[in-house]
C-alpha cells in the first residue's frame, strides 16, 4: 500500500511472489475502487493457489508529524487467532446466531467483508498519515515564511530608516553649509 518502491524492492529481493504495488489513494472516494481491484486480483490468485498468502503493508499515523510502518497478514488466517476466537464466549445471553443457507457461501461473504474492512482501514490510515505529514510540512513552511517575512520586513525598515536618516543628515549638513556660506558673505 503506502510502502512504495523501496519496500516493494526489499520484498522482491527476499524472493516473495508479489502481485502488485498499489499507491495510496489520494481521496477517500478512491479507496473503494482500489480495494475492488485488489480483491479481484486476490480472488484470481487464490483460485490458482489456495495457499497463497495476502500481506498488507502500509503506514499508520503515529503522532502529529510521524507515522509507523504496519505489516499485517490477512490470509490465510492465523491459527492462533482462530483458536483464540473459538475460546471466546458469546457476548449476550441470546442464543448463538445460526447460518441459514449455504455455510460455505456465508463464510466466503464474511471473509470478503473482513478483507474489505481491513483494506479500507489500511488505506484510510495510510491516507491520513500521508496527509498529516504533508500538513505538518506545510505548517512548518508557513511558519518559516512568516519568520522570514518578519525578518525581511524588519531589515527593510532598518535600511529605509537608515536611508531617511542619511538624507536628513545631508539636508541638515547642506543647510548648515549654506548658512555658513551666507554668514561668511556678510
Amino acid at each position: 500500500m503506502g510502502c512504495r518502491g523501496a519496500c516493494y524492492s526489499r520484498l522482491e529481493d527476499e524472493g516473495l511472489p508479489l502481485i502488485g504495488l498499489y499507491n495510496v489513494p489520494n481521496s477517500v472516494k478512491a479507496i473503494t475502487p482500489l480495494i475492488a481491484q485488489i480483491l479481484v486480483e486476490n480472488e484470481k490468485l487464490r483460485s490458482q493457489d489456495e495457499d497463497a498468502e495476502l500481506h498488507l503493508y502500509y503506514n499508520r499515523h503515529k503522532t502529529r508529524v510521524t507515522y509507523e510502518p504496519v505489516s499485517q497478514r490477512l490470509l490465510p488466517f492465523d491459527e492462533t487467532w482462530r483458536d483464540d476466537l473459538t475460546k471466546l464466549s458469546w457476548p449476550t445471553k441470546n442464543l448463538l446466531p445460526e447460518v441459514m443457507g449455504n455455510i460455505t457461501e456465508t463464510l466466503r461473504a464474511l471473509i470478503r467483508e473482513y478483507l474489505f474492512v481491513s483494506l479500507f482501514r489500511a488505506c484510510a490510515e495510510s491516507l491520513a498519515s500521508e496527509n498529516s505529514s504533508r500538513l505538518a510540512a506545510m505548517q512548518r513552511a508557513d511558519k518559516n515564511i512568516e519568520e522570514l517575512l518578519s525578518n525581511l520586513s524588519g531589515e527593510y525598515y532598518r535600511v529605509r530608516q537608515s536611508g531617511i536618516d542619511e538624507e536628513l543628515f545631508e539636508v541638515v549638513s547642506g543647510f548648515e553649509a549654506l548658512s555658513r556660506a551666507r554668514s561668511s558673505r556678510r
